[in-house]
C-alpha cells in the first residue's frame, strides 16, 4: 500500500488530467502528463512522457518523448524514443518512433514509421579516418599504388 507521502512524490512528478476534464486547444508541458480525461487539439510534451489513461479520449495529433495508451486517441502520435499501445487502446492514426510495442488486444489503424536514431561518434570517427587516408595517398605518383614515403 502507497503511503501518503509516495503518493505526493508520484504527483509531484507527473501532472494529472482527471477524467471530468476537457481540453480544447493546443496542450504543452515540461513535465510527464497522465491524462485520463478529453482533449481535442494538440500535444506538444516533446522531452516529456503522455500516458494516456483507460478513460482518455484524445482527438489531437501527439508529440512527446514516450507514449503510453490505455484509452482512445484519433490522431498522429510521434514518439521520438517509445510508443506503447496497452491491450485497451483503440488508435486510428499513423505512429512514429524509435521504439514500438502493441500489446494482444490493443486496436490501430495506421502506418508506423520506425526511425533509427545515427549515433554520433561513429559518424566522426568515420569522417576522420576518410580524411586521414585520402591526405596519405594524396602524393602518390600514378600507377604506383603506394605512398611517396613507403617506396
Amino acid at each position: 500500500m502507497e503511503t501518503p507521502k509516495m503518493m505526493d512524490n508520484f504527483r509531484a512528478e507527473v501532472a494529472h488530467i482527471g477524467k471530468s476534464v476537457v481540453v480544447k486547444g493546443e496542450l504543452s508541458g515540461s513535465e510527464d502528463l497522465y491524462l485520463d480525461g478529453e482533449v481535442e487539439g494538440n500535444i506538444e510534451l516533446h522531452d516529456h512522457a503522455l500516458t494516456v489513461g483507460p478513460n482518455g479520449k484524445v482527438k489531437a495529433n501527439i508529440h512527446a518523448r514516450d507514449v503510453v495508451v490505455h484509452g482512445k486517441v484519433d490522431g498522429n502520435v510521434h514518439g521520438t524514443e517509445r510508443v506503447e499501445l496497452k491491450k485497451s487502446a483503440i488508435l486510428s492514426g499513423d505512429i512514429t518512433t524509435q521504439r514500438i510495442i502493441i500489446e494482444d488486444g490493443a486496436f490501430f489503424k495506421g502506418a508506423i514509421d520506425i526511425q533509427k536514431e545515427t549515433p554520433k561518434l561513429v559518424t566522426k570517427t568515420a569522417t576522420a579516418s576518410v580524411g586521414s587516408s585520402a591526405a596519405s595517398y594524396a602524393a602518390t605518383p600514378a600507377g604506383s599504388g603506394a605512398p611517396l614515403a613507403a617506396r
